[in-house]
């Protein structure tokens, strides 16, 4: 049975276990949350000790690899450019779009405030930071005490002009720094293990706290969540048709060209495994293999087109769970941040993908992390959402940025190939 499955089933348990308790052994629910708190407590902190060290190491080496493959070629550097820009648009959708779909199918009052109650520490959330607080914050002045505090904007803000600094020192120099980075997040990979390895245990506990305390109302609340952060998902789609609209193939070749690649897409959760599903749709699609084979790997190995918008979905999601109001300026920051971190959580495993990348948002917005435990299990089913938007939106990217190229194989483009697919083999994250 697979990582995902067992958390999610434990889960489920818990809730179970909980609900059964509350409605047969009202008695025992004192004794059994008491026990269970602490476990849960234990492993989310566990959890959460893991961001601050990945965040930086993964930012470090993402934005070097960023920079070096935009280096390599003008194709690359269009298609690096075109996808950031993706990322922002589709972070912006969602940070607009999920206020408005909470306010037309709201979460469930009655459910909202048993979770809360459940998660406990609702009422001491403070307010999300206002847009003058977070233009006076956004720059650390110690940045021991941004990490030890969590600030992780700042952090972020810090580690991005470290990593761009870091471009131009001497190469020598630049590699050990690196070499530290990578030997950095490579350790902390083995403690995410140790942490997931638990994480059915951990789950099961925080689960348990929740259905004893809310009974059936959490699975409603739950079934709630996933709705609203699959529709995302399906929004990042569907812009990706739009995008294909600037291609040479046009929006109805492209979707017939598509289809087969996003099946296989939905039965595997993998980009990586339907890369070559991918580049032959886009030979249907009449784009030169010397050109798609530099931009289509780049994409896979580097970016997620679905991460920062969905992740910000969660962040405004958690937000309205908690009655926290989130101004327009911890939004711009919440995506911002989104699209920023994207860069560098490729390589993490899937299941701490969410955890990693969503804090930083959560943290930019405002917004409590101590939900993210009890959600994570939930992602199972988005995922399938994340991957269809992922590949969608990699075939048109890269359907577009190659309108113009008319076959050949370039040294160039030989080189940036290359270094697509060595991250793209490394790769063992979400897809």
């Amino acid at each position: 049975m697979s990582v995902p499955i067992r958390i999610l089933l434990s889960l489920v348990l818990g809730l179970v276990v909980g609900g059964m308790l509350a409605a047969f052994a009202p008695d025992a629910v004192g004794t059994a949350t008491a026990i269970a708190k602490p476990i849960g407590k234990v492993w989310l902190n566990a959890l959460q000790m893991t961001v601050i060290p990945l965040v930086v190491s993964l930012l470090l080496t993402g934005v070097a690899s960023t920079a070096e493959a935009a280096s390599a070629g003008r194709l690359a550097a269009r298609a690096i450019i075109g996808t950031l820009v993706l990322l922002l648009v589709n972070a912006a959708i969602a940070g607009a779009l999920t206020p408005l779909i909470l306010d037309t199918f709201p979460i469930p009052a009655k459910a909202a405030g048993a979770l809360r109650a459940a998660l406990g520490g609702a009422e001491a959330v403070p307010p999300s930071p206002g847009l003058a607080e977070l233009f006076t914050g956004i720059v650390p002045s110690n940045v021991f005490a941004a990490a030890s505090g969590g600030a992780l904007l700042s952090l972020i803000v810090f580690t991005l002009v470290f990593g761009f600094a870091l471009t131009r020192i001497e190469a020598r120099a630049r590699e050990l720094v690196l070499q530290l980075s990578a030997a950095v997040r490579d350790t902390m990979l083995v403690v995410v293990g140790w942490v997931l390895w638990l994480a059915p245990l951990g789950v099961f506990a925080l689960a348990l706290v929740v259905g004893a305390l809310a009974g059936a109302a959490a699975f409603g609340a739950l079934i709630h969540y996933m709705a609203v952060i699959c529709f995302i998902g399906v929004i990042v789609t569907l812009v990706a048709y739009l995008v294909a609209l600037a291609s040479r193939a046009g929006v109805a070749r492209f979707a017939r060209a598509a289809l087969p690649a996003q099946v296989f897409a939905v039965s595997t959760q993998s980009s990586l495994a339907t890369l070559p599903a991918m580049l032959k749709a886009l030979g249907e699609m009449g784009v030169p293999a010397a050109a798609s084979g530099v931009t289509l790997p780049l994409g896979v190995a580097m970016f997620r087109a679905t991460q920062p918008a969905m992740n910000v979905a969660v962040s405004l999601y958690i937000a309205r769970w908690f009655g926290i109001e989130v101004g327009v300026g911890a939004v711009a920051a919440g995506i911002v941040v989104g699209t920023v971190v994207s860069l560098g959580s490729i390589s993490l495993p899937s299941q701490l993908t969410f955890f990693a990348s969503v804090a930083p948002i959560a943290s930019a917005m405002g917004v409590p992390l101590t939900p993210l435990g009890l959600l994570l299990p939930l992602d199972t089913i988005p995922d399938v959402f994340r991957t269809l938007g992922n590949v969608t939106s990699n075939l048109a990217l890269t359907a577009v940025v190659t309108r113009d190229q008319d076959g050949g194989t370039a040294p160039e483009q030989a080189d940036v190939a290359g270094q697509a697919r060595a991250p793209a083999r490394a790769e063992t994250g979400r897809n």
